[in-house]
C-alpha cells in the first residue's frame, strides 16, 4: 500500500474514534499528577497557571462555537463513521483556518492539561495531538479534494491548516446560530468542566491524602452537567432543531 493511501486509511480509522481522546487524557493524567513535583508552585504561579488554563479552554470553546454557529447543514458535523460534506465552506472562520474544530479541540484540552502544572505533560499531549490529528486532517483533505476538486485546492492553498491567518478573514455567508451551539456543544462544555474538577481533586488527593472538593469547582461542574442534561433533553425532543443547520 502506498504511503499516501496508508495515511488516508489510518486517518479515517482515527476519525471514527476521535471522541475517545478525552478519556485517554483522563487516564494519562493520573500518573502525571502522581509524579509531578509541585514544590515550585507558589500561590502566584498557581494563579497564573489556572488563569491561562481556563482562558485556553474558553478560547477553544469560542472557536468551536463560532465554527459551528456559522456553518450550514452537512458541514462540521458530529458524524462518526465517515467523512461528510455537502458543501465547501470558505467564509467566516474557514477563511482563516482549514480545521477550526480541531483547533478548538486542542485549545479546550490543552487548557485542562495546563491545569496539571506539568510542563512535560503539556509538551507530550501537544505532540500526541499533532500525530493523531495530522492523519485525520490528511484523510479529510483527501476526501474534500476528491469531492470539490479545484475549488478545494484553490481555497486550501490560501488558508493555513491549523494556525489562523486573521488577515484573510471574510465575513461568513451564514448568520450565527446560537441554537446550533446549544444543540451541539453542551457535551464538550460538560466534559471540560469535569476535566478541570478531576485534575483539581486528584492533585489535592496526591498532595494531602484527602479528597478535597472546592465549592467553586463543584458548583461549576454541577451547573455544566445540569445544563448538558437540559439541552440534551431539548435536543432529543427536537426543540432545538432549525432548518438548514446540522
Amino acid at each position: 500500500m502506498a504511503l499516501i493511501h496508508s495515511l488516508e486509511k489510518s486517518g479515517n480509522v482515527l476519525f471514527k474514534y476521535r471522541g475517545q481522546i478525552p478519556v485517554i487524557l483522563f487516564l494519562m493524567a493520573v500518573p502525571v499528577l502522581y509524579f509531578t513535583d509541585y514544590t515550585f508552585a507558589s500561590k502566584g504561579i498557581v494563579t497564573v497557571f489556572t488563569i491561562v488554563a481556563i482562558t485556553l479552554s474558553i478560547a477553544g470553546f469560542m472557536v468551536r462555537s463560532y465554527a459551528i454557529g456559522t456553518t450550514p447543514k452537512g458541514t462540521s458535523g458530529r458524524n462518526r463513521d465517515e467523512q461528510v460534506a455537502e458543501s465547501l465552506n470558505t467564509t467566516g472562520i474557514y477563511s482563516i483556518v482549514r480545521h477550526p474544530l480541531y483547533l478548538g479541540n486542542y485549545l479546550m484540552w490543552i487548557g485542562i492539561v495546563v491545569f496539571s502544572f506539568n510542563f512535560y505533560f503539556i509538551i507530550i499531549v501537544s505532540l500526541l495531538f499533532w500525530l493523531y490529528y495530522e492523519r485525520i486532517m490528511f484523510a479529510e483533505e483527501r476526501f474534500l479534494e476528491r469531492k470539490f476538486g479545484a475549488a478545494y485546492l484553490d481555497w486550501s492553498k490560501q488558508v493555513p491548516a491549523f494556525i489562523p491567518a486573521f488577515s484573510k478573514f471574510k465575513k461568513s455567508l451564514y448568520p450565527f446560530s446560537f441554537k446550533s451551539v446549544l444543540r451541539r456543544e453542551y457535551s464538550g462544555v460538560a466534559a471540560t468542566a469535569i476535566g478541570f474538577t478531576f485534575i483539581d481533586v486528584l492533585r489535592n488527593y496526591f498532595l494531602t491524602g484527602e479528597i478535597v472538593w472546592k465549592l467553586t469547582s463543584v458548583y461549576v461542574t454541577i451547573a455544566a452537567i445540569l445544563l448538558a442534561l437540559i439541552l440534551r433533553t431539548l435536543k432529543h425532543n427536537h426543540l432545538l432543531d432549525e432548518e438548514g443547520r446540522s
